[in-house]
């Protein structure tokens, strides 16, 4: 949920200003994924000291502190490291102390940022304490930090930065991306990632040799040396421990592992002549991070350890294991530095909200071919046969990804006549149902790296059953650790509240269930006015933006209200429970998606004339029963605001139709005083819901800004969910 940043100059001059405003700049794209507090560490003007500067909130608090700060800005280094870290609190208070980067002593020997959650933190910190090293903090990071105190001091000196880090890993479990930072190793920076993500980028005004990084894997399995030991063994080891050390010796150091690859070359950052070639390199949780210093990253996998010295970045595993590649691609990325940035808009959230008739488009781009009607996912196409053959598709992810997996199971089930199963991540890994391996799962998540969701993943791995992701994030997690997939290509979502990726993610299961219905015969009339449709959605969601003013005025009667419900059926089921997502998300309010059809067992308790009600009225198969349940709710003296289809028939007697904002000023008192109608385009009832929701996350938006909130960063929450 963190966001970790790193910045590395080797032979590239820089003054101490210039790098700590590189290390805020990498702050500010990543803090959507944390804003309780931040920090950051650079060398200080003495050998063997850091500058290290946390603050409690956003970034723009941190960056007054430096402000007020005894730095000297305008000291140059030739070579630095400096590591920056934004915080979402899951161990501890938002506060200084609990604040990144944390230190290993009070001289700070060992510096450490970190996303992720370390889950035998409690017994590493009661172990660490035995041994006389006091906490200062409540989180699990600091651990680390001790423990690499720990393990340097027990070895005396004795190990380079890799082996250090390669023992502090045996010990941990859980998940992690980390960056070290130590006086002990000036000029290196030391990075892991297990199930957080981590990339790094790469600056250099010369070619590099080649356009990878080779893996160095250690002469010896330490898995061997490290099943002898167990969590007390390892951090206790009596004298003559049979480990091959010298009789007396109270060391960790594990025999085999310095094999020399301190001195091994890293041959992508060699010149011609043998020198090194003057480079930066950029270190972070998420491409938004380095998108404005390079487009040249490589992102690392799982139980990577990268470490960056002497101008060359060498990354080693711990293991090898069958199967695994021998190098890292250095990938060019095509993300601009425009999308991350708001442009004219007040905020990323509505930027994304009027950016849907564009990142939609961009979904389907190459995909769908509106004259021929046809669809073709070249992440499927040479899996499409296996998933037709499916005893049924499992869909499994969280929030707002769930919701469009929901949005999209009927038309699976129709168009495939396959079982479809729709799981929350969280509740999945709780039961753990039986899979099978006809069974196809699809996992769907912006970031690919949601961390119930790659558990959930693999499980299912694990039971053999064929794995497709959907994901915005391109080298994510998901991504890479699934069989096959699609990427959504929705663009950067910096906003917390997700509102693009949700129509991209839609779409593009709308579009997986039309290419597994393409050898159907019976089902191509309704593919081909599904893809019809597709090809006119854009434009129709252009048309639902222009109610933004209207939304907003209506907003202004709802402000005060604690609590709201939105009611859809069939399709529009899933498009309530989004827009209720989305609205108590930034708002704050209380709003509940019910299923109309639920209304009499429960629900219409809750109606009366001071309750806030959205129903999605829009034509489909199931309209007669949706005036039903407005009957329900005007009987009980509701008042609803209805989303309803263009030019569609009256649904409550004396029901008036707004059609402009000057209309609506003389009667609209109060949302109570007469019943509200945003009337939307028609379109096929399987892709409503994407004009539908529109309206709700404009909704959403306006009440967060009407109540002064700012919808952007949502109290207690972050866009990825990298922690259980």
């Amino acid at each position: 949920m963190c966001g970790i940043f790193g910045y590395v100059n080797y032979l590239v001059e820089k003054s101490r200003g210039e790098i700590v405003d590189t290390l805020l700049t990498g702050l500010d794209r990543l803090e959507y994924r944390g804003y309780d507090s931040s920090g950051f560490a650079v060398d200080s003007d003495k050998r063997n000291e850091n500058f290290v500067i946390r603050e409690v909130g956003k970034v723009s608090e941190l960056r007054k502190l430096v402000q007020e700060a005894h730095m000297d800005m305008s000291r140059r280094f030739s070579t630095h490291v400096g590591i920056a870290h934004n915080r979402w609190a899951t161990h501890g208070q938002p506060s200084r102390k609990n604040a990144h980067p944390h230190r290993s002593d009070p001289s700070a020997e060992f510096l450490v940022v970190h996303n992720g959650n370390i889950t035998n933190y409690r017994e590493l910190k009661s172990l660490l304490e035995s041994k006389g090293y006091s906490f200062e903090t409540e989180t699990d990071t600091e651990c680390i930090a001790k423990l690499a105190k720990y393990v340097y001091d027990t070895n005396k000196g004795r190990l380079d930065f890799t082996e250090l880090l390669k023992l502090i890993l045996v010990e941990i479990e859980g998940s992690y991306g980390i960056l070290v930072k130590s006086i002990h190793y000036p000029g290196e920076v030391i990075a892991a990632r297990n199930g957080s993500p981590l990339l790094v980028g790469i600056k250099s005004e010369r070619k590099l040799k080649v356009d990878f990084v080779d893996v160095e894997f250690p002469d010896i399995i330490v898995e061997a040396v490290a099943d002898d030991l167990t969590l007390n063994h390892r951090l206790a080891l009596p004298r003559g421990n049979g480990l091959g050390l010298p009789d007396g010796s109270n060391s960790l150091m594990v025999p085999g592992l310095n094999n020399d690859l301190r001195h091994s070359q890293s041959r992508a950052f060699i010149s011609d002549d043998g020198m090194p070639i003057p480079t930066e390199f950029f270190l972070a949780s998420d491409l938004a991070a380095v998108v404005e210093q390079t487009k040249k990253v490589i992102f690392l996998e799982d139980d990577d350890i990268a470490h960056i010295y002497d101008g060359g970045l060498h990354i080693h595993r711990v293991r090898r294991e069958e199967g695994m590649s021998s190098i890292r691609s250095i990938q060019t990325i095509e993300m601009e530095l425009q999308q991350i940035r708001k442009g004219n808009f007040d905020h990323f959230m509505l930027k994304e909200i009027f950016e849907q008739p564009e990142s939609i488009v961009n979904t389907m781009r190459g995909r769908v071919n509106f004259e021929n009607r046809t669809v073709k996912l070249g992440g499927l196409s040479n899996y499409i046969g296996a998933i037709r053959r499916s005893r049924r598709i499992v869909m499994i992810a969280c929030g707002t990804s769930y919701h469009s997996c929901l949005a999209t199971r009927d038309l699976f089930e129709e168009l495939t006549d396959i079982p479809i199963s729709v799981e929350i991540a969280s509740y999945f890994l709780d039961r753990r149902p039986p899979l099978f391996r006809d069974d196809t799962c699809i996992f769907v998540s912006q970031s690919g790296e949601t961390a119930d969701t790659i558990l959930a993943l693999k499980y299912c791995i694990e039971r053999g059953a064929m794995c497709v992701g959907v994901v915005n994030a391109v080298g994510s997690g998901i991504s890479r650790q699934t069989l096959c997939g699609v990427h959504i290509n929705a663009g950067p979502e910096i906003g917390v509240a997700s509102t693009k990726a949700y129509t991209s993610q839609y779409i593009t299961l709308v579009m997986i269930a039309l290419s597994l219905s393409e050898d159907r015969l019976s089902k191509q009339s309704r593919r081909n006015e599904i893809i019809d449709g597709l090809g006119k959605i854009s434009a129709q969601l252009q048309e639902v933006l222009g109610l933004n003013d209207r939304i907003q005025a209506v907003c202004e009667t709802l402000v005060d209200k604690p609590k709201m419900l939105i009611l859809g059926r069939g399709y529009q089921y899933a498009t309530a429970l989004e827009g209720a997502l989305k609205i108590k998300e930034i708002s704050y309010i209380l709003a509940e998606g019910i299923l109309t059809g639920e209304l009499k067992h429960g629900p219409l308790a809750l109606v009366d004339e001071d309750m806030p009600i959205i129903m999605i009225a829009t034509k489909d198969k199931l309209f007669d029963k949706i005036i039903n349940g407005i009957g329900q709710v005007t009987a009980r003296s509701g008042k609803p605001i209805f989303i309803a289809s263009q030019n569609g028939p009256t649904l409550v007697e004396g029901n008036k139709k707004e059609n402009g904002l000057a209309e609506m000023k003389a009667e609209l008192q109060s949302a109570e005083t007469s019943y509200v109608r945003f009337e939307v385009p028609e379109t096929v009832d399987c892709l409503q819901g994407l004009l539908n929701i529109v309206i709700l996350q404009i909704f959403g938006y306006w009440l967060a800004v009407k109540k002064g909130y700012n919808p952007d960063h949502p109290r207690n929450l972050a866009k990825a969910v990298t922690t259980e």
